[in-house]
């Protein structure tokens, strides 16, 4: 449910502990960070992200290991030095629509745990937007609409969308940066209304 569809490299994720695994701020912000890294990054650098020291970011990437969504990736030449990377190249968190109420409550905390993340990012750039540059300010969007769709018409727009963002995707990117890029982050939820 937090990705469109599933594909040879990502993880389904429908096992209730991992979802409570991942449903945790620091966690999710390590996942992108390293999600975003072709290389990966250690706790030193994970820490810097997510405003925790070396020592509690490496507790959450233990954790994250356990479960199967980190692993620990190539050393960069220093053996003292750790480094981990995302163990596949995104998510799948679905518990299923047969999931009894524990599957069920660990898939909401999930998408709660991303929704939040997503409304501090929206609400960060509403109290810092004024200090921004011109052309970051003009092309910032917020666009809420609904429309009349039929269930193949959804799946064709969320197939099309996805498909216009993946050469964007900071990973795809990050060896070579067109000179000025910044990460962007890009809500995109599309969810039927009753």
């Amino acid at each position: 449910m937090t990705e469109a569809r599933p594909d040879a490299r990502r993880t389904a994720i429908s096992d209730p502990q991992v979802m409570r695994a991942l449903a945790h701020p620091a966690r999710i912000a390590i996942m992108e960070y390293l999600a975003a890294r072709d290389g990966g990054g250690t706790a030193t650098e994970c820490a810097e992200v997510v405003g925790l020291s070396p020592s509690a970011t490496s507790y959450h990437l233990r954790e994250l290991a356990k479960f199967g969504l980190v692993e620990q990736a190539p050393s960069r030449g220093d053996a003292r030095e750790r480094v981990w990377r995302v163990a596949s190249s995104g998510l799948w968190v679905d518990a299923g629509r047969d999931a009894g109420p524990a599957a069920r409550a660990a898939e909401q905390a999930v998408v709660e745990a991303y929704a939040a993340r997503a409304m501090e990012r929206v609400r960060d750039w509403s109290r810092r937007a004024g200090d921004e540059p011109a052309e970051w300010y003009d092309n910032a969007l917020f666009h809420d609409t609904l429309l009349l769709l039929t269930a193949e018409e959804l799946a064709g727009l969320n197939e099309a969308v996805l498909a216009l963002l993946r050469p964007y995707q900071a990973r795809r990117r990050e060896a070579d940066p067109p000179t000025g890029a910044r990460t962007v982050a890009v809500h995109y939820r599309t969810v039927p209304l009753a």
